[in-house]
């Protein structure tokens, strides 16, 4: 699943998420598989929300491929297609792409300026991937 609209100058999920879908997402995340009345009431915890809004959140999440809607008698139960963590490595890995074919090089130079602290665990992985890559070259 692929999310089409990466805001930049957001946090967290709200970088792939409109605010109420990311805080839907948050709770499904951490829940296993739920009705639209529990996230309601976890939501309910910040801020008093309307059943059908939250019904209606829920919905366009399943038709755009994020949630999974399951009948259990005539509850509704959702749950995340994918873990939070296949969701951000699935997103960081098509955004990684977009900057490279957009940007090229200078996308790598700026990344690599980004880290502030080098990782040497990173910077081991870095280092295996040069020599592999050294190798595979004709």
């Amino acid at each position: 699943m692929r999310i089409s609209h990466f805001k930049v100058g957001e946090q967290g999920l709200n970088r792939f998420f409109g605010p109420l879908e990311a805080k839907i997402m948050d709770v499904l995340w951490n829940e296993e598989e739920v009705s639209i009345k529990e996230v309601q009431l976890k939501l309910e915890e910040d801020k008093a929300l309307s059943f059908n809004t939250v019904m209606t959140v829920m919905n366009r999440l399943v038709e755009k491929g994020i949630l999974v809607k399951t009948l259990q008698g005539r509850t509704s139960m959702y749950r995340p297609v994918q873990s939070r963590e296949v969701f951000m490595d699935t997103q960081s890995k098509g955004l990684t792409h977009e900057l490279m074919d957009q940007f090229g090089s200078i996308a790598v130079t700026h990344m690599l300026d980004a880290v502030e602290v080098a990782d040497p665990e990173l910077i081991k992985q870095l280092e295996l991937r040069i020599k592999q890559w050294k190798k595979d070259l004709p």
